[in-house]
Order: C-alpha cells, then sequence, then structure tokens
C-alpha cells in the first residue's frame, strides 16, 4: 500500500487545539497523545495536504486503496472518516473540521498551520509542546493561546461559586428574610426574597449544565453559552448586588468591592469560554 504523506512525512500540522506529526504517525491533543488507527489517520493527512479543497472519493480511493486492494471502498471510507470525526469531536451535520460534499468527497474547513521542520526541532515538539503553542494567537482575542485546561478549570470554578450562592441563599432564607426586612420597609423584604428564591431555583439547574458541559469537554459549549449569555448575564448583574444584602455585617465599602467583582464575573466567563472552545473559521 502506498504511502499517501510522501514527500510530507516530516512535515507539522496545527489545527484548533490539535496537531498533527506526521513523521512520528501521531495525533497530539493539547500535547496529549490521542489513539488513531493507521487509515483515519492517513485520510487526515490527506485532506490537511488540500486544507480548503475538495478532496473526492476517487482521489481517496486510489491513493489508500489501490486498484489491487480488494476491499469495501465505500464502507472503509465512511467508516475511517467517522472514527476521525469522533477523536476530533467533530459532526458531519455542524462541521468544524471535516465537510462532507454529497457524492463527491470531502473538505478540512478549518485554518490549519503546516510546516517543514528538522529532527531538531522534532524533539523540542514533542518534548515541550505546550511551550509551541504558547507562541500561537488567539484567532479573536489576539493573546496567546492558553491552557485549555486553565480556563476551563477557571470557568468550572465560577460555576460552582455561584452554586453556592444559590444552595446558601436556599437553606438559609430565613436569613435572607430577616435580613431584607431589616432594611426595606412594606412589600419590598417580600419582593427581595421572591427575586432571590427564583433566581437561586433557575440558577442551580443552569449551572450544573455549564459544570458537565465544561467537564464533559462538550465541543459545542462555545456556541451554546453564546446563544444563553444575555439570560447569563442579566442573572449574574441581579446576583451581584447580593453582597449589600451583607454591608451591616461586612460594611459598605467591603459590599461596594464584592459587587464591583462580581459584576465583572460574567464577561470573565465568556472570555474563557472563547478561549477553550475557538470557532474555526472557514477558508476563503
Amino acid at each position: 500500500m502506498t504511502d499517501p504523506q510522501g514527500k510530507n512525512s516530516g512535515r507539522l500540522a496545527r489545527f484548533g487545539v490539535f496537531e498533527l506529526d506526521l513523521a512520528a504517525g501521531e495525533l497530539r491533543k493539547n500535547g496529549a497523545k490521542l489513539r488513531l488507527q493507521e487509515q483515519p489517520f492517513r485520510v487526515l493527512a490527506l485532506l490537511l495536504e488540500r486544507a480548503g479543497d475538495v478532496v473526492t472519493r476517487e482521489e481517496l480511493r486510489q491513493k489508500m486503496w489501490p486498484g489491487d486492494t480488494f476491499v469495501d471502498f465505500d464502507h472503509s471510507l465512511n467508516t475511517a472518516v467517522n472514527k476521525l470525526r469522533e477523536t476530533l469531536g467533530d459532526s458531519a451535520s455542524t462541521p468544524r473540521y471535516i465537510e462532507t460534499l454529497a457524492r463527491r468527497g470531502y473538505r478540512f474547513i478549518a485554518q490549519a498551520q503546516i510546516g517543514q521542520r528538522s529532527s531538531a526541532s522534532k524533539v523540542e515538539v514533542s518534548s515541550e509542546p505546550e511551550k509551541s503553542r504558547a507562541t500561537q494567537l488567539h484567532p479573536d482575542l489576539e493573546v496567546p493561546m492558553p491552557r485549555r485546561g486553565l480556563t476551563r478549570g477557571l470557568f468550572a470554578l465560577a460555576q460552582i461559586m455561584y452554586l453556592i450562592f444559590y444552595l446558601a441563599a436556599l437553606f438559609r432564607w430565613h436569613a435572607v428574610l430577616e435580613i431584607a426586612d431589616s432594611f426595606a420597609p412594606g412589600w419590598k423584604p417580600t419582593a427581595i426574597f421572591a427575586a432571590v428564591m427564583v433566581t437561586a431555583g433557575v440558577g442551580i439547574p443552569l449551572r450544573c449544565y455549564l459544570l458537565s458541559a465544561v467537564a464533559f469537554d462538550y465541543q459545542r459549549l462555545g456556541e451554546k453559552f453564546h446563544r444563553i449569555f444575555p439570560f447569563v448575564l442579566a442573572l449574574d448583574q441581579l446576583w451581584a448586588v447580593a453582597p449589600f444584602l451583607l454591608a451591616q455585617k461586612i460594611g459598605l465599602g467591603a459590599a461596594f468591592a464584592a459587587c464591583a467583582g462580581l459584576l465583572y464575573v460574567p464577561f470573565s466567563e465568556r472570555t474563557l469560554i472563547r478561549m477553550a472552545y475557538v470557532k474555526e473559521p472557514s477558508p476563503g
């Protein structure tokens, strides 16, 4: 069987959080080696070699399954592409990397950086993958690409913080009502109490969803969070004034400082998601 990589076997291709080492025959994600069988790897190498162009099914057959190889080509190619998508966390219906063109072939649609490197640079890249990635700039924010583990971890901590707020308010609802009664006359304590209870009840499932999505590295979390961000922003801004309920105990200055910090949190959540889940633009 012919080598589809040929003269490109010494090249290194980077796209999104992935790195394809054609010399070592390895696919890495954030520096960690992924398990990928030979045929899906060869398909990916061919698509990257022609990134942005349509690679027809006939071209794939000629290069990977030559005429003297007796296999069920359609089944083998479909299986290889499906395994490749599974490894990349891609989807045929909403592709980020591999686009299917019905009855024609496939096209690699993400931005890719492909370069030749020497054996010396191979050692450097293999031993310090995160260092080589640090020089890459985020396509939207124009900052060095951070470690995804760090950004996802910080986002998860923000969700845990809000969960603690909600649970504390629900478990100590009588204290919330007493504090509201101490500084707001008439019907206002009841309104404040109702707002705290309702938003806490709504916020708990929201935070559980976001926490589980980032924990399992749901690849479409960036898109989903962008859609619900107006609701998240409104909810977080309401809870940003919660420190003033404790102003009599912690002081007005501390309450104001805590409120200012909480006002910024939803915007930091959005930035963390944009850093961890980069939207890959289509070429051209």
